[in-house]
């Protein structure tokens, strides 16, 4: 279980912004603890994707924790966030003392977000970057009813469609160089929600990377929306 006054700093998956975990920091924060929701480079509400690559990413990450004097902080990665949250972690000594994944990637050394989906799924994220004046991958009512919230009313899965905005390609293409997060001795959780659609892999085979198996919570890949009493009371581990 988390200590008390611990800072939760979470990280967004791809197309979402900060807004996307208001409801699990509210409940985090009902706990007694900090929440920071960040909202990375490029993907704020008018925010201009050009030329954004994954370090603009990780560096957003470390400097907030940085500006704001953090420490005890729990990195929470939501999605593709698994990549940012590794790449921080690493370069946050000291102030880092938990990470946790939630429906999330987890980065192979030197591997993109791409490179680790299948060649279709590949080569169609390749196509869509590459057909892009901005470089970026425009999101789509479609892909959030059939792929990110999936049985879920029509009327929230619209609501989510135009609230996410694109996300520069090269957040996907590019790979990190640090090793796994299991080698930095800080403890780590892996949540999967139960209906999970959206992960390119088997979530239990991301959580086995960091030698885990998941903590299963109900929902869809956007379970921190529909179903946050549960995410949050995982994210603590009570």
């Amino acid at each position: 279980m988390s200590g008390k006054d611990s800072t939760y700093v979470l990280i967004p998956g791809a197309w979402h912004g900060g807004w996307s975990w208001r409801p699990v920091a509210e409940r985090l924060r009902a706990a007694a603890h900090r929440a920071i929701c960040l909202t990375l480079p490029g993907l704020g509400d008018g925010d201009d994707p050009t030329g954004l690559g994954l370090k603009d990413a990780v560096d957003h990450v470390v400097s907030e924790v940085e500006r704001l004097g953090l420490t005890d902080v729990t990195l929470v990665g939501h999605s593709w966030g698994g990549y940012p949250l590794a790449g921080a972690a690493h370069r946050l000594p000291g102030r880092v003392s938990k990470v946790v994944y939630y429906a999330a990637q987890v980065p192979v050394r030197g591997r993109s977000m791409v490179d680790d989906n299948p060649p279709e799924a590949a080569a169609m994220l390749r196509g869509l970057i590459d057909a892009s004046p901005t470089r970026a991958i425009p999101p789509t009512l479609q892909f959030v009813q059939g792929i990110f919230m999936q049985g879920v009313d029509e009327g929230t899965q619209r609501l989510v469609a135009d609230l996410l905005t694109p996300q520069p390609g090269d957040y996907f293409l590019d790979a990190l160089d640090v090793p796994n997060v299991s080698e930095l001795g800080i403890p780590a959780l892996y949540i999967l929600g139960e209906d999970d659609r959206a992960l390119p892999r088997p979530g239990a085979e991301f959580a086995a990377r960091l030698g885990l198996e998941p903590i299963m919570v109900p929902g869809t890949h956007e379970g921190m929306l529909t179903h946050p009493d549960e995410v949050a009371k995982a994210i603590l581990n009570d």
